[in-house]
């Protein structure tokens, strides 16, 4: 196993229990896990009600390792078992797994863009743990080594010194109110749309979309979940420290995912939610939300039939009322016996990602997931726990559940949907949520106006591009020289950097080279896990081209994708595509960026991750200031595109050029405004190259 470790490699272990004194509050006491490296929480109903805290852990997996396999193994040999009726942890993987990790169980197409480069999961094995039981009492518990033994002493008196004292105070965080990213709450009433249609079409029963709300937030991750968790106290609490890539998790779940003891296993899927204060019978007797728990139950009942006894699987409790922070809830719980050799790794491999947060058929909801939400899942609709050579398995679902990194912070929210969902409901379930855990946190909710999608645009059903397929880079070449090399190559290192690709040492003396063999044409560049590639093409014929809008909810992302299977798949001679949000926003063109020209201003729709940043747009913008038109950048509704002066594509490969809306005829002054741009500002070469960066680019997406 790759893992980052302590080499020593495996070592026999003995459990070691020491009861300490203390009567701190579990979410109180884990004040003291601030700053401790890759501290780890969870609270509430684990283990029947237990408090587990730990930090400083024996090994950790590195971003390739098999995060299911990993369960399966331990870096100890355990020589002592509990005594009697002893419950114990003694030693665990804790951490999570991502909801991105559908990929690796189930035959999946990429997903939607992700806001910042995040691993795919959190996991470290801790060869101890500081534990308050049921009733309150403290325990160090650890799975002892000689080779560990100054390290387990040291962290036993550490504990034991916190434990007798005060809990630390919580410390003072500051964030921006929560809001709606993307296409927002319009975006998410049509993908709700959407998805009711297909269900009718009989492509799926159900799938559970969800919204993704963004802050800005400054402060300590410990004391957000400190607060939220002793203000709700859900039921699966977890908090995870910020590990390499600055990612933390303060989840307030709910809901148990998996829970195996011996060779027992349960699940208890929640479906159906409604406002505390709604009159509960209102939820108990709704025939839309018992169906949803139901298909559920039977979803999972099919998931744990893969790796359980025949004939074991029982659904030992349906549609329950619980209460949970903010909300009531209807609870189900299935119960099964695994089979003979079924490990913990084939448990996951069997039920991931949890049925309650992906829908019916699974794989087929996963589908719909993948391509109608705006922002990829990151831990959100994973999952968080632990999994014990002595306790076993536990994990949540990873609901309800705040991530933070690098300044920003997020929570998603959503729902099932099936034929009798109305967007509007859907909308208000997601912002219930939401509320609830934003008021257990302390932080404000600002949702956007409730506009209607324009009706009439199809919604993409094309694969999004494959990130296996790598990035590539679109150059011009005149009289043998790359236009603008610096520019590109620095666009795509940034690519590269964060998709963890390699950038050949040579590649801008075998571009030069290569140019240098064409008078007039273009360079593509792909950069994949396979390697480079280096090809010339021929540039395309100067013509006015027709938009075709098309529904990609969040965009194509800020990468120049290699794959442009999507981009054909709504093309065709003279034709591309206009690449909408889910909320009817225009974005960009399938090959190009997108300018539109009202009077005296040139508007442009903003970088904010939905888009590839532009490097002929950078310039066509500078441009134009220089020879005094006003620059707006803001998001542009199909209508102000409709209505506009002219339509103006912007790429590495031409110049500024017309287009025009499908069934629409060009505007009347477009061709002539288009020239004005290209002839537009200072000469090109006069503009220095430092003052272009990766925030203000170009967006030729197929060259």
């Amino acid at each position: 196993m790759g893992v980052a470790r302590d080499r020593s490699g495996h070592r026999r272990a003995r459990l070691v229990r020491e009861r300490l004194a203390g009567e701190l509050d579990g979410v109180a006491a884990a004040g003291w896990l601030r700053g401790e490296p890759r501290g780890v929480a969870l609270s509430g109903a684990w283990l029947g009600g237990a408090t587990i805290l730990s930090s400083h852990p024996l090994v950790w997996l590195a971003p390739d390792d098999d995060p299911f396999l990993a369960l399966d193994s331990l870096p100890v040999d355990l020589d002592s078992q509990p005594r009697g009726d002893e419950v114990a942890v003694g030693g665990a993987w804790l951490g999570w797994l991502g909801f991105g990790l559908s990929g690796a169980v189930e035959p999946v197409p990429p997903p939607p863009p992700r806001p910042m480069a995040l691993p795919l999961f959190d996991l470290a094995f801790h060869d101890h743990v500081v534990l308050r039981d049921r009733d309150g009492r403290w325990w160090f518990e650890a799975l002892w080594t000689d080779l560990r033994a100054d390290v387990l002493s040291e962290r036993l008196e550490y504990w034991r010194a916190r434990l007798a004292s005060r809990a630390p105070t919580v410390q003072k965080f500051t964030a921006e109110a929560l809001r709606p990213a993307g296409a927002g709450l319009t975006g998410h009433r049509a993908v709700v749309g959407e998805t009711i249609e297909r269900i009718a079409a009989g492509e799926l029963s159900q799938a559970n979309l969800c919204l993704r709300l963004e802050a800005q937030f400054d402060g300590d991750p410990l004391d957000l979940w400190r607060i939220a968790t002793a203000a709700s106290r859900p039921g699966y609490a977890a908090y995870v420290a910020p590990g390499t890539s600055g990612h933390a998790v303060a989840s307030l779940s709910p809901e148990l995912f998996l829970k195996r003891t011996g060779r027992q296993v349960i699940t208890r899927p929640i479906k159906g939610t409604a406002p505390i204060s709604s009159d509960p019978a209102t939820l108990t007797g709704s025939e839309k939300d018992r169906a949803e728990n139901v298909m559920i139950v039977d979803l999972m009942r099919n998931d744990l039939g893969r790796v359980c006894r025949y004939g074991s699987i029982a659904v030992e409790e349906l549609c329950a009322l619980r209460r949970a922070p903010g909300v009531w809830q209807l609870e189900s719980t299935v119960r099964g016996e695994l089979r003979p050799g079924v490990t913990d790794a084939g448990l996951l491999r069997a039920t991931f990602p949890p049925g309650s947060v992906t829908g019916a058929p699974k794989v087929h909801a996963l589908r719909t997931i993948h391509g109608l939400e705006g922002t990829a899942r990151e831990t959100y609709c994973g999952s968080i726990g632990l999994c014990s050579p002595l306790a076993g398995l536990e994990l949540n679902v990873a609901i309800r559940t705040l991530e933070l990194a690098r300044g920003n912070l997020w929570l998603g929210v959503g729902g099932g949907i099936v034929s009798d969902s109305s967007p509007e409901a859907e909308v208000t379930e997601a912002l219930v949520k939401a509320r609830g855990v934003a008021r257990a946190a302390g932080l404000a909710i600002a949702t956007q106006s409730q506009s209607t999608a324009p009706a009439g645009i199809p919604f993409n059903r094309a694969a999004r591009p494959d990130p296996i397929a790598g990035v590539l880079e679109t150059i011009r070449v005149r009289g043998g020289l790359p236009a603008h090399l610096p520019d590109h190559l620095r666009r795509l290192a940034a690519s590269c950097a964060e998709l963890g690709l390699n950038l050949p040492g040579q590649l801008e003396a075998e571009i030069q080279a290569r140019a240098a063999e064409l008078t007039d044409g273009a360079l593509r560049i792909t950069i994949s896990s396979a390697g480079m590639r280096l090809a010339t093409r021929p540039l395309p014929p100067p013509q006015t081209m027709e938009l075709v809008p098309v529904a990609v909810p969040g965009g194509l992302g800020v990468h120049k994708w290699a794959d442009r299977r999507l981009i054909e798949a709504h093309s065709r001679p003279g034709a591309t595509p206009l690449i909408c949000d889910s909320d009817g926003r225009a974005l960009e063109a399938g090959y190009a960026a997108l300018l539109i020209v009202i009077g005296r201003s040139i508007l442009a729709p903003p970088l904010d991750g939905r888009v590839l940043p532009s490097l002929s747009r950078e310039r066509v913008l500078a441009a134009a200031r220089h020879d005094g038109w006003e620059v707006l950048i803001r998001e542009l509704s199909l209508t102000e595109v409709e209505a506009a002066d002219a339509i103006v594509l912007s790429s590495s490969l031409r110049d500024p050029h017309p287009g025009r809306l499908t069934g629409r005829p060009l505007p009347p002054r477009a061709a002539e405004l288009c020239q004005a741009l290209s002839l537009a500002g200072p000469p090109a070469q006069a503009q220095p190259a430092a003052a272009i960066t990766r925030d203000g680019t170009e967006s030729s997406r197929t060259g």
